[in-house]
């Protein structure tokens, strides 16, 4: 099997009937089994380990290290165009595709340069001072409004404030959709083209007792938002349309300004899948949160971006199962960034270029498509792995994403070959029996 064929899956057709009264694309999982590699390996230490389960079809999996793929050139200097293309084939989902180049670094005309050297003495310190002092205004409501407020403590050392209520908690939510919508205002995102499709998008007419099952479905909230990640962009989009709680790394509750903020979000705070039998672990915290909101309309909603990692925009990697463990229904949000100079997409870049580039350009677009509340039959909510699968190629046919199937490890890879690191591994996801 070429690498191009594993970076692709078919997509469904957008007329294809369905039997169910919502989107349903298959009775059974359609995941094809990855390829079977030669070689050694090692295990990798789990650290490296996705945050959430995969929804690969398999009870746990191993990733491992071979060594006798094609090598990666030692230092950086010496990567040749045909090691970049052979590269870019194989992480075509991390590819950067604008004028900047691969991770940024590419050789730049001398006009461009020259409207870089504008920006950066004129447009970013203004827009820095902004959007610190949008931070730091939105950390004192928060800081002011929880004095004397015991934060709701969980297992697993999960503190928050999400669970608030009264005008406090009124104060907390709508200042933060506003202050968000703002320093996406800042960055250059003067318009957001939002998208609804409706519930009848590409169904057949239904029968009348299936209208009044779905009618009765209607009324339920979904447990959770389940989003394409393209960048760190993302949550601020989210928090500014719908304020949910999301997924974070534990340290982000330590940070100045930011950790707070993360509380009164409501995030769930993780490094990685507890094996503790005395720990619900990441996929048990989550699942608990997405019921509860489904159940409870006072219960902020969960934000989950399922691939574990960002990509180019323009693929959709393999889901992990963590966020449909609860059989609760989901709303899925598809994010795009179209651009004519600098991607906003984080994939092969650094941080603070990513940032300056991102300050340097006057006019940012993203585009956001909102897909019908999916609920899930009976087969898959006894199989999550065929849930994520679905919601997955459904995602990818209406936002004309490309099924990738690599994912954080093989990001990893990439990074490293693109620095000339002949030391890293050259990862792969195999099954255990």
């Amino acid at each position: 099997m070429s690498s191009e064929e594993e970076l692709k899956e078919f997509s469904l057709s957008k007329d294809q009937k369905l039997e169910e009264p919502v989107p349903k694309l298959e009775s059974k999982s359609s995941e094809s089994e990855s390829e079977s590699r030669g070689g050694g390996g090692v295990v990798i230490e789990d650290d490296d380990r996705p945050l959430l389960k995969s929804s690969d079809n398999s009870s746990s999996e191993k990733t491992l290290v071979t060594t006798n793929l094609s090598p990666i050139p030692p230092t950086h200097p010496s990567i040749t165009a045909e090691n970049i293309r052979e590269l870019e084939k194989k992480f075509a989902a991390y590819v950067r595709k604008d004028v900047y180049g691969t991770m940024g670094r590419g050789e730049l005309p001398l006009i461009e340069k020259f409207l870089l050297g504008i920006a950066c003495v004129t447009i970013v310190p203004i827009r820095v001072i902004v959007g610190l002092v949008l931070l730091l205004f939105y950390y004192l409501i928060c800081r002011l409004l929880t004095l004397r407020i015991i934060p709701n403590q969980e297992e697993d050392g999960q503190e928050d404030y999400a669970h608030m209520i009264g005008w406090r908690r009124i104060v907390i939510v709508q200042c933060g959709r506003f202050l968000s919508r703002a320093m996406l205002f800042n960055f250059g995102f003067y318009w957001i083209n939002e998208t609804n499709r409706s519930n009848s998008t590409g169904l057949e007419k239904l029968q009348t007792e299936t209208e009044d099952k779905q009618q009765s479905q209607e009324s339920e909230r979904p447990g959770a938002i389940i989003s394409n990640h393209v960048s760190y962009l993302d949550i601020l989009y989210h928090m500014s349309s719908s304020f949910p709680s999301f997924v974070a790394k534990r340290s982000v509750a330590k940070l100045p300004l930011v950790g707070l903020i993360s509380k009164c979000l409501g995030c769930v705070y993780v490094q990685r899948e507890s094996k503790s039998s005395e720990s619900k672990g990441v996929s048990g915290v989550v699942t608990e949160r997405v019921l509860e909101a489904h159940q409870d309309n006072l219960a902020p909603m969960m934000m989950l971006f399922p691939e574990g990692t960002t990509t180019n925009g323009d693929y959709l990697l393999p889901f992990k199962t963590g966020a449909f463990l609860s059989k609760a229904p989901v709303l899925p949000v598809i994010l795009r960034y179209p651009y004519q100079r600098f991607s906003p997409a984080w994939d092969t870049i650094s941080g603070v270029r990513h940032v300056i580039l991102l300050l340097c350009q006057f006019v940012n677009h993203i585009e956001v498509v909102r897909l019908p509340v999916y609920y899930p039959s009976e087969q898959e909510k006894e199989d999550p792995k065929l849930y994520a699968s679905n919601v997955r190629k459904l995602m990818a046919c209406e936002g004309n994403l490309v099924l990738s199937d690599i994912g954080l490890a093989e990001k990893r890879v990439y990074h490293a070959a693109l620095n000339g690191n002949d030391s890293s591994p050259r990862v792969f996801h195999q099954k255990e029996d």
